[in-house]
């Protein structure tokens, strides 16, 4: 990563809340140009410490160091058969896996993940740079996934992920047809010793999980859905879907039958989330992978 940065300081007269500084200081910017410089971490106290609250106590003689352009990314691009890079900027970051990927490491396999390919992608550029994960994916689900460039941004995310995380939305190619054209799957969930989950109708001790869906298409005996989560639990959808009755084509562990493409027909397609730390609105598309349409297609 390239610094491309320009900067300038102002000097602090007397004690005063951050954005009540900023206010009388910087005359030239308005209410929403200063929230934006505090939004996107381009003001520092006294060189050294980030400034990330407008209410942050000032003392007379400190400096406030403007830095008034972000950080450019200047990287190699990532070059992998089974991840791609679909968004990035100094904070987050937006990538597609393929089936048959982990997201993470295990006790067999620490190497060949998601998690390890970023963070050599992200040493690349020469600095201490590190990746941190906010959610994942099933090893046999294709899709989408964001992950964090810091441990505050890790957290911000992951403790109000209701507030940032705005739709996940996956296509699934089932046996059966659906108990109906579309509804709401609600089970609780639990975990044997053998790390398999099952799916509940009544509290049992187990999470709660609730997971909507929309018949797309039906074709013999396959039906292609579409599902939104609700609630983020292990294996969730699949258990969902076995526990109706229509497991995943493909899924073995949850009782799917074989599957032709060679594949559980599981994919991550949408992804919608509120920026951490600016606040937008980021919405990101996968296409249902095409050997979908091989089992059933949409008309």
């Amino acid at each position: 990563m390239s610094d491309t940065m320009k900067q300038f300081s102002v000097r602090v007269l007397k004690d005063a809340p951050l954005m009540d500084f900023l206010t009388e200081r910087l005359k030239d910017y308005s209410r929403s140009q200063l929230k934006s410089l505090l939004a996107h971490r381009q003001l520092w106290l006294n060189g050294e410490v980030m400034l990330v609250r407008h209410d942050h106590p000032l003392k007379a003689g400190d400096k406030v160091v403007i830095r008034s352009s972000k950080t450019m990314i200047r990287r190699q691009k990532l070059q992998h058969p089974q991840l791609k890079v679909v968004f990035e900027d100094e904070y987050i970051m937006v990538v597609y896996k393929n089936e048959g990927f982990l997201t993470v490491g295990t006790d067999r396999e620490k190497l060949q993940t998601v998690y390890h390919v970023l963070n050599q992608y992200m040493k690349a550029s020469g600095k201490e740079n590190r990746i941190y994960v906010v959610h994942r994916l099933d090893r046999e689900t294709s899709g989408l996934l964001v992950f964090a460039k810091s441990k505050e941004v890790q957290e911000t995310l992951q403790n109000n992920w209701e507030k940032y995380m705005l739709e996940r939305s996956y296509t699934a190619v089932v046996k059966g047809t659906m108990p109906q054209q579309q509804g709401k799957i609600k089970a609780y969930l639990w975990e044997d010793k053998q790390l398999r989950m099952h799916a509940s109708a009544t509290d049992n001790g187990g999470q709660y999980a609730e997971t909507a869906y929309q018949v797309l298409a039906e074709k013999g005996s396959y039906s292609m859905v579409q599902l939104w989560l609700k609630t983020g639990r292990k294996n969730q959808i699949r258990v969902h879907l076995q526990s109706v009755g229509c497991p995943i084509v493909g899924d073995k562990k949850y009782g799917g039958p074989a599957s032709p493409i060679k594949r559980v027909c599981l994919h991550a397609g949408v992804l919608v989330f509120r920026h951490p730390i600016t606040g937008q609105n980021m919405s990101f598309e996968s296409p249902i992978p095409t050997s979908f349409n091989r089992l059933v297609k949409i008309k």
